[in-house]
Parts: C-alpha cells; sequence; structure tokens
C-alpha cells in the first residue's frame, strides 16, 4: 500500500510550524483554554462530561490558534480575541459532534466518538449546547461583525452538510461539486477564524479580505490532505483507522479522480462499494490501488499545494514579523502533515 505522507524532513519542518505557532500564542491559547473550561460549566452533569470528552481529546486547537495569531499580527492589545477564540472552538466541537452522528463514525483521534458512549441524541443536543455558548461569548465582545461572520459559517458549515448528505455515496460527483463542499464544511470555519482577528482589530478592509483568503485556502488544503491520508496514511498517526472514507462510503477527492479516469469495470467498483455500499475483504486494498493506478493521491496533494500557494501570498500584504512567518510555516504544516 502506498503512503502519501511526505520525507521525514519535511514533516519535521511542519511540526515545528505547529510548534512555533504555539509558543506564540501560549499565554493566549492558556487563557482560551480556561474560558473553555468555565463555559463549559452546566447544572447537567453530562453536558461538561460529554463536551470535555471532545474538547480534551488531543486536538490541536488549530482554529482558535489562528483567530489569536491573526489578531495579534494585526496589533491587536485587547483582551476580546480570547472570547473569540474560545467561541471557534466551541463552533468547531459542536460540528464535530453533529458530524460524529450523521457520519455514524466510530472513532475520532483514536478514541470511541461521543455518539458512541452517549448517544446521538446527547451528542446533538450537547453540540447545540456549544453552539449556544459559542453565540453568547461572540455577543459579549460587541462586534456584529465578528458576530456576523461566525453566524454565516455556522450556517454555511450547516449547509455543506447537507450538500455531503445529498451527494452521499454518489459516484457522479464532479470535483467541482466536492470542493463546493469542502469550502462548506472545513474552510468556511478556518476562513472565519482568521479573518475575525482582524476585524477585532479594526482591521475591516484589506486585511479582513486577505485573513479571510487565508483562512479559506488553508482550509481547503488542510481537507484535500485529509482525503489523501485516508488512502494513503497510517493509523496511528491519523488517529483514526485508515480506510474510514472507504467503509462510510464518503466520495472525497482520490475517489472522484480515480472514478473519472478509471474504466466502465473500475467505475463499477466504486458503484458497487460506495454507492450500493457492498464491500468485502480486499476491497478497500484495491480502491487504493485503483487510486494509485490514476495517480489519483499525487494530484489531489497537488490542488492541496495550489491552495497553499493561495494562502501564502494572503499573507504578503502584512509586515513581516513572527506572527506571519509562523502562519505562512503553519500552510506547509497542513500540506506535509501526517495526521
Amino acid at each position: 500500500m502506498g503512503v502519501v505522507v511526505p520525507l521525514e524532513e519535511e514533516r519535521g519542518r511542519g511540526q515545528n510550524a505547529v510548534k512555533q505557532l504555539q509558543a506564540l500564542v501560549a499565554d493566549d491559547m492558556e487563557a482560551v483554554n480556561e474560558f473553555i473550561r468555565e463555559r463549559m460549566a452546566s447544572e447537567v452533569p453530562m453536558v461538561p462530561e460529554l463536551a470535555s470528552h471532545l474538547i480534551n481529546s488531543g486536538g490541536k486547537r488549530l482554529r482558535p490558534m489562528l483567530t489569536i495569531a491573526a489578531s495579534r499580527m494585526c496589533g491587536y492589545n485587547g483582551a476580546d480575541h480570547i472570547k473569540l477564540a474560545a467561541s471557534v472552538e466551541f463552533l468547531h466541537t459542536a460540528t464535530l459532534l453533529h458530524d460524529d452522528v450523521v457520519d455514524e463514525s466510530d472513532m475520532r483521534r483514536g478514541t470511541k466518538t461521543a455518539r458512541m458512549l452517549w448517544g446521538n441524541q446527547a451528542s446533538v443536543l450537547v453540540g447545540d449546547f456549544l453552539l449556544g455558548r459559542a453565540f453568547k461569548l461572540m455577543v459579549e465582545t460587541r462586534s456584529l461583525r465578528a458576530l456576523e461572520i461566525i453566524a454565516d459559517a455556522a450556517s454555511i458549515i450547516a449547509e455543506g452538510e447537507v450538500m455531503q448528505l445529498a451527494a452521499a455515496k454518489d459516484t457522479s460527483t464532479t470535483e467541482d461539486a466536492y470542493l463546493r463542499v469542502i469550502q462548506a464544511k472545513t474552510a468556511a470555519l478556518f476562513a472565519a477564524a482568521t479573518e475575525i482577528g482582524a476585524v477585532i482589530s479594526e482591521r475591516n478592509g484589506t486585511e479582513a479580505a486577505a485573513l479571510e483568503s487565508y483562512g479559506r485556502n488553508l482550509g481547503i488544503a488542510f481537507q484535500l490532505v485529509d482525503d489523501a491520508l485516508d488512502y494513503g496514511g497510517r493509523a496511528a498517526a491519523l488517529g483514526k483507522n485508515v480506510g474510514d472514507d472507504f467503509r462510510e462510503g464518503k466520495i472525497t477527492l482520490p475517489v472522484v479522480l480515480a472514478f473519472r479516469r478509471g474504466t466502465a469495470e473500475e467505475r463499477a467498483f466504486w458503484q458497487r462499494t460506495l454507492q450500493d455500499g457492498e464491500r468485502g475483504d480486499g476491497d478497500f486494498a484495491h480502491a487504493v490501488e485503483l487510486i494509485q493506478k490514476h495517480d489519483a493521491l499525487t494530484d489531489t496533494i497537488l490542488r492541496a499545494r495550489h491552495y497553499g500557494a493561495i494562502a501564502t501570498d494572503a499573507l504578503a500584504i502584512f509586515p513581516e514579523s513572527a506572527y506571519r512567518q509562523a502562519l505562512t510555516d503553519l500552510v506547509e504544516f497542513c500540506i506535509n502533515r501526517n495526521h
């Protein structure tokens, strides 16, 4: 089975990029984490218990770090960026809880999903609780523009879920259609997380537009690499089983490319396994073979690099700083990551 993860040297640079960003925002993120712990509190014991299961399960807090770094790069010296970063993490966590129910996922980040431990109903309702907390935090900042951006993102994410549901297991999905899904499901929150960093700093013009572009294109690149890793990564690094997308019948870009480029017999295989859900032993290995045959992983990563380059160029209008460098290096991490 081929492996799409990059060379060790590239992975090392990527990990250093994350560590650099974490070091820059360490104090602010400590405050964000404290806000998260405080605002998860509820008189209903299951709410903080279930929310903590996912929030404390080992994620990098990438999206709230983007909000902090973007605001600092724009010269912000207040405290409301902490509330906005926490609201971004709450919104992200809520979408994960809902996603796992919709996708019927059993594992996330190497542990059982909340729905497997507490059930679908509790997962959806706690997700709704976190959405409420997110909007309350945003209101406290008194930034109507930031509230508008996050509210729009929440709506777009939900639309992306519906689009994905409508196209589920549809092997006729085009690349353009799939890109619309990931722009909504993944990139919208990345874009919002970075744009509000400019807005809270009262940089509502060119800088806000540039940071929105950076976040959106970074999010697209991030998701495309995630798609590739499911057919060419390692389970231990991914925090999930390689092939989960295949077993769940998800149509991702590697599949779209392999299907389009395949023979009639190969297309029949994809229709049987993904569209009809008839999968057996050896089918995933054959899926990987077909994806490799048609260079679908390589081309997925090439597309990720294209969007990553757009994200990097969007930062060029900002003066050189440690924050700009960290955000630039983060693009390479998202493309070269192996988890």
